[in-house]
């Protein structure tokens, strides 16, 4: 059983709704009255990334939302986003989907459901930040692995020494230049690039 997750105060938050003028709009503006989340609507324009960064989460409208409406890639959104979905064609369900929608209400918009969408949300939003950096280490540490295997490969080759030999000689040199050993792996890597296209 895992520990319950306190739930966030969304103390001077800001909230974009973009959705056509609708009644769905002046529920969803009530329901963030109540809460106490400054909330602002636009559409179908919802500015540049640099816009949309003053807000701290995106409610958008699943039915008539179109791509070039959001300044990023599908599924990259810089802040949370809550799909308001009404129809449930396969097609814009998708559609919602491959905008990384982190969480959704149904049309037509009541009284309720606005809080537990912005808490799912937010955490939602939160661990695919962290999934994302995650990996962008995964793969950075990736190629250091390969960027180290290799300068200790040429070390081997050009000076005829041992595995351990070469990766203490990186070492050193890395001590020595108060650098990384990856920066030191990647220079001698470098150098025997060029050495190779100056051959």
């Amino acid at each position: 059983m895992t520990a319950a997750r306190p739930t966030p105060p969304f103390d001077n938050w800001r909230a974009l709704v973009a959705h056509r003028p609708h009644a769905n709009v002046d529920a969803i503006m009530l329901q963030f009255e109540r809460i106490g989340i400054a909330a602002t609507h636009r559409w179908p324009d919802l500015g540049t990334v640099e816009d949309l960064m003053a807000f701290n989460v995106l409610l958008f409208d699943a039915d008539m939302g179109f791509d070039a409406q959001f300044p990023w890639e599908p599924g990259n959104a810089p802040i949370p986003t809550i799909a308001l979905i009404g129809s449930e064609a396969p097609g814009r369900v998708s559609w919602a989907l491959n905008q990384g929608a982190d969480a959704h209400l149904l049309k037509p918009i009541g009284s309720a459901g606005l809080y537990s969408a912005l808490v799912i949300a937010r955490h939602a939003h939160a661990r695919r930040r962290a999934l994302n950096n995650e990996i962008a280490d995964l793969r950075i540490r990736q190629s250091s692995r390969e960027v180290m295997a290799e300068a200790t490969a040429l070390l081997m080759l050009r000076d005829g020494i041992s595995a351990r030999t070469a990766f203490n000689q990186i070492r050193r040199l890395a001590m020595a230049n108060r650098q990384t050993i990856e920066q030191v792996a990647g220079a001698i890597v470098e150098a025997e690039d060029a050495r190779r296209i100056h051959r």
